[in-house]
């Protein structure tokens, strides 16, 4: 048989219905997995693969989803990707990925080619100069083409769609928490993500969980940093400025490892003296000196619900019942608490 082969022949030939391979290949529940592994098992002897155009000309679908993030380098985001691709590969979706760089007009070009019929759908975590500048007409127009999308991360409450979130507010007021059990008597905040509805809910929870411990003694302590270049120089100052510092909780890893850096340099004994919470279980806050106690943002089950919630509304376009998943987190304790 020639690499061409169809369903049809494969089904003739394992003398099974053309229905029955097919969800066969799908890895589908209705076929017991004696059945799916010799399907499967000559599938792969013959280099099958599916007619990809056929497909979409009669169901009127592509199988694949359109994903739109602001940054593949960003670990979080780069997890997100993973646990989407497992998902959708599991339930015979594709997806195609584009960078919007966190620039509105990347962003809404990357959708409005998509949305072409490349895609059945999209999901999506919105740039950052989208949110600053508020531009949402083209998510709704291509709503209203008829594209669903689920929002993740950073999300709008103005567009009507499906959305996967952790409770940024939560993992903050957590952390903040678990320093001042910790006994710790000042406490800062290092954010980057000063104008983002994320890092108003992070500063937030750190807000709150200062109110609602009546023995702290301190204002609030934030330090916003804004560009990439100040954040040796900003958290630098702060040390300096508040020399009684005992505990940093950082809505990023870049500022908590910094801070970590930086507190070496003036002695501190980390976290005997000084105790330090970064945002999200990356490899780098693994291996840092010592290891970095994080906020867990779950980034793989914030790609699978994400892809889940696409397919279930593909299946169901016509309902109207939008809901927001909030995944949860956790703080990894490592050597810096």
């Amino acid at each position: 048989m020639s690499n061409k082969i169809t369903l049809k022949q494969l089904a003739k030939e394992l003398g099974l219905s053309v229905s029955t391979v097919s969800k066969a290949l799908k890895n589908s529940y209705e076929i017991n997995e004696k059945t799916i592994a010799k399907v499967q098992a000559l599938a792969k002897k013959y280099n099958y693969r599916p007619n990809r155009m056929a497909l979409s000309l009669k169901t009127n679908a592509t199988m694949t989803i359109g994903v739109v993030i602001p940054n593949i380098l960003n670990y979080f985001f780069s997890k997100v990707l993973l646990g989407i691709e497992e998902e959708a590969n599991k339930r015979g979706y594709q997806i195609i990925i584009c960078l919007s760089n966190n620039q509105y007009q990347k962003e809404a070009e990357s959708m409005r080619l998509l949305s072409d019929g490349s895609v059945d759908g999209f999901i999506l975590s919105i740039a950052k100069e989208t949110q600053l500048q508020q531009h949402e007409d083209h998510f709704n127009k291509i709503i209203e083409e008829g594209y669903p999308i689920v929002m993740f991360d950073r999300v709008s409450d103005n567009v009507e769609c499906d959305k996967v979130v952790i409770n940024d507010f939560d993992a903050a007021y957590d952390a903040t928490s678990f320093l001042l059990k910790q006994g710790r008597k000042k406490i800062a905040m290092i954010t980057t993500l000063n104008d983002l509805g994320i890092g108003k809910l992070r500063t937030g929870g750190y807000r709150k969980a200062l109110a609602d411990n009546k023995k702290y003694a301190h204002d609030e302590l934030i330090v916003k940093i804004h560009d990439k270049k100040d954040f040796e120089t900003s958290i630098n100052k702060l040390f300096e400025e508040h020399k009684d510092l005992d505990g940093v909780f950082a809505t990023d890893n870049v500022s908590a490892i910094t801070a970590l850096k930086i507190a070496h340099n003036k002695g501190y004994k980390v976290p005997k003296q000084l105790s330090i919470i970064g945002f999200s279980d990356d490899k780098v806050s693994r291996m840092a000196f010592p290891s970095l106690t994080v906020v867990s943002q779950s980034a793989r089950e914030i790609g699978k619900e994400a892809a889940s919630m696409l397919i279930d509304r593909l299946k169901n376009p016509s309902s109207k019942n939008y809901k927001t998943t909030v995944i949860k987190t956790d703080v990894i304790f490592r050597e810096t608490t």
